[in-house]
């Protein structure tokens, strides 16, 4: 059986390589090089503000992960930004917005990770603290810290153990979105996964950076669901895709 498509949202930014600076669309290699240790086939998803666009794409996917980045504008949960609160995107917010609430409505199997999972909450109308300090290593460096499962949950189905992770944020979950549970909390009570439960496919968020570690198991737990539901339902072709296209005849190579 082909491998799961795994869809993963980008930066867009000013970057520099080469001789060029230009806007660019980025991504932490660490991403679609967990997608591939756990069995997937990554591919990006960068902003596209066009009509249907989510929709379409996340027809085309078997599994669909939110990746980090910068702080969800607080006005998309109703509140007054903090001081602390960094600059908003809200091109990314959009479209991330969009990518999940498509995903959920076609029960596509999701993993949101740090802002991801604060997306999630977001588009399922809880809010965020907008800062917490010791959730970092300090600027530009990851910290760790223990992670504890709540029994009876997918994220303890996948890992049941404490286990220690790599993390960077300063914003967390504050009031849960709607029929959102709380699945793994830090030492300090911060929610660190949350998930849907009673959806049709896999729907989880993790607070910390999995990609930044060497253990795979919450992106095994989304391929693994994005493979079962491959076998189920097959993706739905893109409107307007030429299928012929995809049966041009290569000349024998030279």
């Amino acid at each position: 059986m082909p491998r799961p498509v795994i869809g993963i949202s980008t930066y867009q930014d000013q970057a520099r390589w080469g001789v060029w600076e230009m806007p660019a669309v980025l991504l932490p290699a660490g991403y679609p090089r967990l997608v591939r240790a756990a069995g997937g086939l990554a591919v990006l998803l960068p902003p596209d503000d066009a009509r249907d666009a989510a929709r379409d794409t996340v027809a085309a996917l078997d599994g669909l992960v939110i990746a980090g980045g910068a702080d969800v504008e607080p006005a998309r949960y109703g509140a007054v930004a903090d001081p602390r609160t960094g600059l908003p995107a809200r091109e990314r917010d959009a479209w991330e917005l969009a990518l999940i609430r498509a995903a959920i409505d076609r029960q596509i199997p999701l993993l949101g990770i740090c802002r991801g999972m604060q997306l999630l909450n977001v588009a399922l109308g809880g809010t965020l603290h907008q800062h917490l300090d010791d959730h970092t290593g300090g600027l530009g460096v990851f910290g760790s810290h223990p992670v504890i499962p709540v029994p009876g949950t997918a994220y303890a189905d996948a890992v049941p153990e404490t286990t220690v992770v790599p993390a960077y944020h300063h914003q967390a979950v504050d009031r849960l979105g709607g029929g959102l549970v709380a699945s793994a909390h830090a030492p300090d009570g911060t929610v660190e996964a949350l998930e849907l439960p009673g959806h049709g496919g896999l729907v989880l968020g993790v607070q910390w950076h999995p990609e930044m570690g060497q253990d795979t198991r919450v992106m095994a737990a989304l391929v693994g669901a994005a493979r079962e539901r491959a076998a189920l339902s097959p993706r739905t072709p893109v409107a307007g895709a030429r299928p012929d296209l995809f049966s041009v005849k290569l000349p024998p190579a030279l």
